[in-house]
This record gives C-alpha cells, sequence and structure tokens, in this order.
C-alpha cells in the first residue's frame, strides 16, 4: 500500500541550561517529560526575547554614540543613519536651549503619556551629561524605548544644521548664541516589533505552533509511520507527522523521458506542468490526485516515486585567556559565548577564511542590505519568485548567514566565524518559513552549479524523500560538503535531509556542553555544536538571539569553510572525517547517539588541515624530486 507522507524543514534552536555537577563526569542530558517539552520551549522562547531585547538596546547605543562622536550632525547625516535604522523612528537632537531639531515620524497620540514622560526624563540625563534609556512601553500596541546620548563638544558650524555665513570670532554675542544652539545630545525613539517578530519567529522554530493549516499549500497531512490521515491540532503532535502537495508527484524513471513519454504522460495524468529537475521529474495534474498519479506511474517502473514534500524552517573571565585575539564588535565580548566555546579565536591563528571558498545558505534568504553583511554577499536567487531578490522576509537565514560570515573586528554588531568567505543567499522558504521539497532540491542543484563548496541547510523533515536525496547526491558528487540541522523535537526519529549518508548532520549544544533539551538525536548525528541563545545578524539591519539546531548547522559550515581555506587539496569526504576526528568527546566515551562524535573544535581541525597540507606538499615535492631523477 503506498503511503502518504508529508515532510517539514524545521528551523533548529533552543535552549534549556542544565547545571553541571560538582563530579568530573559530565552528566547525560535529562530527557524532558512529554508535558514539560513544550512549557520549556516556550520558556526558551522567553529568553531568547529578552536577549534580543538587550541586543537590539546595546547595539542601537553603540551606534548612537557613534554618530553622536561625529563632527557632521546636519540632516542629510541624521536622515542617512535613520535610514540605515530603520526601527530608529524618531530622533532629536537637543541643544543647550532644551529646544530639539526633530527627524523622523511624530509618534501616535494614542497612550503616549509613557513617551511624554519618558522623554523628559532622558532630556534631563543628557543636560546633565548622562546616558539614558527607558523602560519599554506600548503605543497603539507596539513596543517602544527611549534613548539618549551626550553628543561630543564641537564649534564646528556644520553640527548646527545652518548654512549662514560664519560670525565674526570676535563678537562675543554671537560666539554665545552659536554655543547656546551646538547639539549637546542626541535622543532616538526605538519602534521594537522585532521583539514580536522573533516570538513568531521562536514559536515556529521550536515548534511551539502547529504545522501550517493543511490548506496552507494545498496539502495533506499525514502520520509518517502508518501512513494513515492526520489532523494537527497541537505543537505536541507535529512529530512524525508530513505534507504533501495532493495534486503532484515527484518520480525518477529508469531512463530519461521522450518527447512521446511526455506527451503520453500529459494525457493520461491531465498535466498542468511537468519539470526535470537533475534527475527526476516533478508532474502537476489538474485533476488527479497524488496518490492516483502514483498508482498510474507504477507501472513505467520508476526508480522511485513519492509526494512532492512540504517543508518549513527548521563573559570576562572567558576572554582574559584570548585578549590578545578578540575582535572589537561591540556584540561580541558580552553575547558571544558561542565562539570561544569550539576555540575559533585560537583557530584564527591557522585561518581566518578566504574568498575562494564560497558558502551557500540555502533558506529563507538574505537581508541583502545589512551593514554588518556588507561586501559579504555573493549573487544568490530567490526560487520562491524568480523575478525577485533573494530578500529575507522571515530573518532565519539573515541570522544562519551571520553566524557564518558577518563582518568581523569592525566594531559593530557579531563576529563571524569567518573573516573572509563570502554566502551565496539562495531563498527557497517563502515569508512563512515554508517551502517544497522542489525548491529546496533546485537550491542544492542551483548552489553547486554555482561553485559553492559548502552548503548550509538549517532545515529538515520526517520523510526521506529521494527526490531530495537526489540533489544531495547531485552534489555530494561534485565534491561540495553538505551540512544539515537535526531538528527541535527531542526526537530520536530520523530528520532529512540530515539523515542523508552524504549529508553531516549536526545537533545543538548549550552553553554547558550538553545537548539542548530540543535538539533531536540519534545515531545519524555527526558532531554537535552551540545552538542556545545565539546572537547573529537579523532582518532590517537589526540583531535578535534565536535558539535551535538552525544555528548551530551555520557553526560548522563555516569550520568546512575555514577548513577549505586552510586545505583546499581535501576532499568534501576527508573534511567531513577532519571535523568529526577533532570534535571534543561528550557524554558516554565514544560516538554517542546524543553528541555523535563531539562538539566541533576550530583550532583543532585547522590545525590538522594545515598538517596535512604540509604533508601533502612534501611528499608530493618529494615524488616530483624522485621521478625526475
Amino acid at each position: 500500500m503506498l503511503r502518504r507522507i508529508t515532510a517539514v524543514l524545521i528551523i533548529a534552536a533552543g535552549l534549556w541550561i542544565i547545571m553541571p555537577g560538582d563530579d568530573d563526569h559530565t552528566p547525560e542530558p535529562a530527557q524532558p517529560e512529554a508535558h514539560h517539552e513544550l512549557e520549556w520551549k516556550q520558556q526558551l522562547m522567553r529568553q531568547d526575547i529578552a536577549n534580543t531585547n538587550i541586543l537590539c538596546r546595546t547595539q542601537c547605543e553603540h551606534d548612537l554614540h557613534m554618530l553622536a562622536s561625529s563632527k557632521q550632525l546636519h540632516a542629510s547625516r541624521l536622515q542617512t543613519f535613520m535610514s540605515d535604522h530603520p526601527h530608529i523612528v524618531q530622533l532629536q537632537v537637543l541643544d543647550r536651549t532644551g529646544i530639539s531639531k526633530r527627524h523622523g515620524i511624530e509618534l501616535p497620540t494614542t497612550g503616549q503619556a509613557p513617551a511624554s514622560r519618558y522623554m523628559q526624563q532622558a532630556k534631563r540625563h543628557v543636560q546633565n551629561g548622562r546616558n539614558y534609556a527607558s523602560p519599554t512601553f506600548d503605543i497603539d500596541d507596539s513596543p517602544y524605548f527611549i534613548l539618549a546620548v551626550p553628543a561630543s563638544s564641537s564649534s564646528s558650524e556644520e553640527r548646527i544644521g545652518t548654512s549662514r555665513a560664519a560670525p565674526s570670532p570676535d563678537d562675543p554675542r554671537e560666539r554665545a548664541s552659536r554655543s547656546q544652539q551646538e547639539p549637546i545630545a542626541l535622543i532616538a525613539v526605538v519602534k521594537q516589533l522585532l521583539l514580536k517578530e522573533v516570538e513568531v519567529h521562536q514559536r515556529k522554530n521550536l515548534r511551539i505552533v502547529p504545522y501550517p493549516s493543511d490548506k496552507r499549500f494545498k496539502v495533506e497531512s499525514v502520520d509518517f509511520d502508518s501512513g494513515q490521515d492526520v489532523k494537527v491540532d497541537h505543537p505536541e503532535e507535529n512529530e512524525g507527522t508530513s505534507h504533501y502537495y495532493v495534486d503532484q508527484v515527484v518520480v525518477r524513471f529508469a531512463e530519461p523521458l521522450t518527447n512521446s513519454d511526455v506527451d503520453l504522460l500529459n494525457q493520461e495524468l491531465d498535466l498542468a506542468s511537468i519539470e526535470q529537475l537533475g534527475y527526476a521529474y516533478v508532474l502537476q495534474s489538474r485533476s488527479f490526485h497524488t496518490q492516483d498519479m502514483m498508482r498510474y506511474l507504477e507501472q513505467w517502473n520508476p526508480v522511485y516515486i513519492e509526494p512532492h514534500y512540504l517543508y518549513l524552517t527548521n563573559e570576562q573571565e572567558r576572554m582574559d585567556m584570548y585578549s590578545d585575539a578578540a575582535p572589537n564588535d561591540a556584540l561580541f565580548d558580552q553575547y558571544q559565548w558561542n565562539l570561544p566555546n569550539i576555540a575559533t579565536l585560537q583557530g584564527w591563528r591557522y585561518s581566518k577564511g578566504s574568498e575562494a571558498v564560497p558558502i551557500a545558505v540555502i533558506d529563507t534568504g538574505i537581508d541583502l542590505t545589512h551593514s554588518d553583511l556588507a561586501g559579504k554577499l555573493l549573487p544568490g536567487v530567490n526560487l520562491v519568485d524568480e523575478q525577485a531578490q533573494p530578500n529575507d522576509d522571515v530573518g532565519h537565514g539573515t541570522h544562519v548567514a551571520g553566524i557564518i560570515s558577518a563582518l568581523t573586528d569592525n566594531m559593530e554588531g557579531i563576529a563571524g566565524m569567518s573573516w573572509y568567505n563570502k554566502i551565496m543567499p539562495v531563498k527557497v522558504l517563502d515569508a512563512s518559513g515554508a517551502g517544497s521539497t522542489y525548491d529546496v532540491a533546485r537550491g542544492i542543484i542551483w548552489a553547486t552549479d554555482q561553485g559553492a563548496k559548502i552548503i548550509n541547510m538549517s532545515l529538515g523533515n520526517y520523510a526521506d524523500a529521494e527526490f531530495l536525496h537526489d540533489a544531495v547526491r547531485y552534489a555530494y558528487d561534485r565534491d561540495v560538503v553538505l551540512i544539515a540541522a537535526t531538528g527541535n523535537d527531542n526526537t530520536e526519529q530520523p530528520g532529512y535531509p540530515a539523515a542523508y549518508p552524504e549529508v553531516f548532520a549536526v545537533s545543538a549544544t548549550n552553553p554547558y556542553n550538553e545537548r539542548a533539551i530540543f535538539s533531536n538525536f540519534g545515531n545519524y548525528v555527526d558532531v554537535v555544536a552551540p545552538g542556545e541563545n545565539i546572537a547573529s545578524t537579523y532582518m532590517q539591519n537589526q540583531y535578535a538571539s534565536l535558539s535551535g539546531t538552525s544555528m548551530a548547522s551555520p557553526h560548522v559550515a563555516a569550520l568546512a569553510a575555514l577548513i577549505r581555506s586552510v586545505n583546499p587539496l581535501l576532499t568534501n569526504e576527508q573534511v567531513m572525517n577532519l571535523m568529526r576526528e577533532t570534535a571534543v568527546d561528550l557524554g558516554i566515551e565514544g560516538k554517542d547517539k546524543d553528541y555523535g562524535h563531539g562538539l566541533i573544535d576550530v583550532n583543532r581541525a585547522l590545525e590538522r588541515a594545515a598538517q596535512a597540507k604540509s604533508s601533502i606538499l612534501y611528499w608530493s615535492k618529494w615524488l616530483g624530486e624522485a621521478s625526475s631523477s
């Protein structure tokens, strides 16, 4: 009997911190009871929202201080600043008289009492030379806060924002007037819709909400094991269920179709479309259901036939030992526990990356205008809307890209793991975080054909789709290193594409090197990497904290790129073996289902890659000299 199955690509992330024991033995991660898992995920989501609030405030204060120290505070400079920071909806320049020049929007009048009170407090603080940050307050159900910083003193006429002729330096009245009009502070009103966006995002990523409605993509949902139709009404019922398009099939024939074959299929199945991708074909019918199409196609003796699956987006003491190598990014020291945790800074002694090793991020797209990704993005593709740029309308892909390759040591935002490797944006998931097997497979093939050396897939499902597996094989056969997240359901059930043998599977850990409570596990897991409360880039030139195996996977993709930057002679399988062999063993001794081979170690991996390169070059030279003699 043919089974009806669906699949979901999950953005992987999650956090539940377990304090380590007093003895030397690393405790086994506790397995949550089913009725507690949802509560823990909600707690994790609240922590990510709180951390995102802190990241937003920290970066806004940093950027406002940088602007305040500028000697050019004329109107055009302020407007440029606001266009680069769309979340700053109003900017005031305050002078000594208490008069302010206002740029941006007027705040809505509804519920403005807190805004007026906090604005007055802000002015009092900066008039006394002190910074100010208000609590978050709501106006028309939208969260805001007010931030104020003193401006640096200057007598430059440009800072007043006027074009009048310079007064005589001997006129004391003009000097006094100019002094009174000189800016003394900047006051910003910040709209924090980002917090609500992160909440919506994490409800999906951590599977706190059920799969999308069956009507969303004209799909049906079934239990993966039994093949029986199911209706998912509760988040905890997501595990083991899948979705597929009810009017499409994916089929690989033993031989490529001839023109007469295509004509026959069009006639027999009333096809609306037939498209070839790699080794397989996607057929869509105007009048036949998926199951009817599959029964008919059995007589063609295909290599495989299956439904078209639907996918979804799946501290100071530390720094003392790295003080010489620590980057100066504004959020690094306080919020990026993840990079020191995997010995990234020591690894940079061997390589900080190479532009010759591009990394494809197959995801929701990337914020193409984010200042912390400037110059790091290659031309990409939007397979959801081929007429549009691969812009991120979810935030997930931008977050993944920042972990890999945000600008490092630029005094802004976060530090990426790679200083020089570039990112190839491949948008296969839409604004809801959902996409199709077809688009994911197309994305893999497109990235491979465009020269990607590494592919990151922070998405997954529970259906072993041969169609997607074919695309994975296509990339693997062309020496691409494929990295994928395992998922966020705290289940041992294999998730795909992570569980394909050609793909390097990554689960998530917390800051105590324990498996994150949400993280999937199993014998197919290769390694683990940081995945809880990870700070990274986000949409609209902002930063967010997210949790999930989606956040763990790009750490490993970046490591693979650094390895290939050190030693481009290594094959994809050699790169994967090197990452396994140099991982730090966690849990029970040896490879296990919770941690795979262990936690990635950037320093050990890059050291081994450099040694391997030296050995290869030595023996190549020796063999060359021996043959010539």
